[in-house]
């Protein structure tokens, strides 16, 4: 059992490393809230026909805490979690996005803290680390960015989307519905439309799509969020949380290297720089 959980962790990791990847070759060829409500929809239009017996009874057992908790999981992980993501790779490399990936360990940890996980010095000193390394790969390895705080927007909305989905991990820890996993996806994805219909009507974008376009949704729906969202449940309720969240930093080395291949987008020196006080900081806040 415990085998096949870190296989299904590891299948994970490379469907969201392959997102990134995606979303980034695309973004001229579709806009980012209609890449995520269209992901959204096939998802339920997937799922929708094997829980709809089941669904609506389970639905009317809910009780106030649990309806919080999965309108939590909706907002962090479901829509605009999405949209950051998509929209932030107009503006910066897949190569810097997907390394701010290694920083979920620390945001789980800072997030875990009100729930009873203990964080003594040396954690928040992992903390400190770790973002130190966000900061030079956001500014470009360049002190005058630093010291003025002037950070790449692509580079601020890709670390707000690892906070979101920081957050939906740990909210994962506090459900006590009784949902199945295609009923929970089912669910936070109804919350996710739900969130998107503001962005949605804000960016009042055509909803023209080309081949292009297209496949990057269904790839995007099928693959990094169905089967990718149905293992990372599966792999959270099995290894937890935190554990499940420190093997997030393997998929830098997936993105940086599917990035070259495909995109032909190659680390530069304040990557490297910044992966590893990155993986330094979640080192050493892993630490107890």
């Amino acid at each position: 059992m415990r085998f096949t959980a870190w296989l299904v962790l590891l299948a994970t990791l490379l469907l969201w490393s392959g997102n990134w990847i995606v979303a980034r070759a695309v973004r001229e060829d579709v806009a980012p809230g209609v890449a995520t409500v269209g992901r959204l929809i096939i998802v339920l239009l997937i799922l929708l026909p094997f829980v709809l017996r089941s669904l609506p009874a389970k639905l009317s057992r809910l009780t106030p805490r649990d309806w919080k908790v999965l309108a939590g999981l909706g907002f962090a992980g479901g829509g605009i979690h999405l949209g950051l993501q998509w929209l932030g790779l107009h503006y910066t490399t897949a190569t810097s996005g997907i390394l701010y990936l290694s920083m979920s360990p620390s945001f789980i940890l800072m997030m875990a803290a009100p729930l009873g996980e203990r964080i003594g010095p040396r954690q928040w000193g992992g903390v400190a680390i770790s973002f130190t390394g966000v900061a030079i790969i956001a500014a470009h390895g360049e002190l005058e960015r630093l010291a003025a705080l002037s950070f790449n927007k692509g580079d601020l909305m890709a670390v707000g989307s690892m906070v979101m989905w920081a957050a939906y991990t740990v909210l994962l820890r506090l459900r006590r519905d009784p949902l199945e996993v295609p009923e929970l996806i089912v669910v936070v994805c109804a919350f996710g439309c739900l969130y998107m219909l503001p962005w949605v009507v804000i960016e009042n974008a055509p909803l023209r799509l080309n081949a292009a376009g297209g496949a990057a949704i269904l790839y995007s729906a099928i693959a990094s969020l169905l089967l990718a969202y149905a293992g990372w449940s599966y792999a959270v309720s099995r290894l937890g949380a935190v554990r499940a969240g420190a093997t997030m930093h393997l998929m830098p080395a997936m993105g940086v290297a599917l990035a070259a291949l495909f995109l032909g987008e190659y680390p530069q020196l304040y990557h490297f720089v910044g992966i590893g006080l990155i993986l330094g900081g979640v080192g050493l806040s892993s630490v107890k």
